[in-house]
């Protein structure tokens, strides 16, 4: 069975730093597009960056320059590097995976709370 588990959220001052981990299981990772999307209150889920089978990388504008996104495909693990964050930044952060050819196969994780506060 598939599951994603998200790791490393938590409170930080602005102009912080937070590393978000998250572990697959179940999955043929190398094959998958993974990413983290965000969704604060009262407004939709976003793209926050996601890393395809083949390493190319997208960002949302908002982030581009303070996060970045890397896979441990070994480890079936993709990572979130946050630094310089703003209190717009807090969220809650879901893992996902999609399949490169079959796109129906999509799984997220529970999601994980950061809160960027002074």
């Amino acid at each position: 069975q598939a599951q994603l588990v998200e790791f490393g959220g938590g409170l930080v001052q602005p102009g912080g730093s937070l590393r978000l981990s998250c572990a697959s299981a179940g999955i043929t990772f190398p094959m998958y597009t993974v990413g983290w999307y965000r969704q604060a209150p009262g407004k939709q889920r976003e793209l926050v960056a996601n890393i395809r089978s083949s390493d190319s990388i997208n960002y949302a504008d908002s982030v581009k320059g303070r996060f970045t996104i890397s896979r441990d495909n070994a480890k079936g693990t993709v990572y979130l590097q946050m630094n310089s964050l703003k209190p717009e930044d807090t969220a809650v952060y879901y893992c996902n995976a999609k399949h490169s050819v079959l796109p129906t196969h999509e799984y997220w994780g529970q999601g994980t709370q950061v809160t960027v506060s002074s």
